[in-house]
């Protein structure tokens, strides 16, 4: 499934309008900064967390060493942070009983 098609769904689903369906979804899901309320949340280092669904959090990797696979000459590679998804014990029950 597709934004797009996650948009239609939302709108059959809700009886709203294509164009409000849109929005709420671009609300909730939007990379767009100070748009998408999860990314705004993780990028501050927030969690999200949907009972039963999951929870949207932020991870750190530490700097770390390793090597140019073209070269083999050994790299520093930074610190990074990254957005990681938990799924909740209802999602994982749901997906498992299919």
């Amino acid at each position: 499934m597709n934004k797009t098609e996650m948009t239609e769904k939302v709108a059959k689903k809700t009886g709203l309008t294509m164009k409000d369906a849109r929005s709420a979804v671009d609300a909730i899901f939007s990379t767009a900064p100070k748009e998408g309320i999860i990314a705004t949340e993780v990028a501050a280092g927030r969690r999200v967390q949907v009972t039963g669904f999951g929870t949207f959090v932020q991870r750190k990797r530490k700097k770390r060493l390793g090597r140019n696979p073209q070269t083999g000459e050994t790299i520093t590679i930074q610190a990074t942070k990254f957005p990681a998804f938990v799924a909740g014990k209802s999602l994982k029950g749901r997906v498992a009983n299919k």
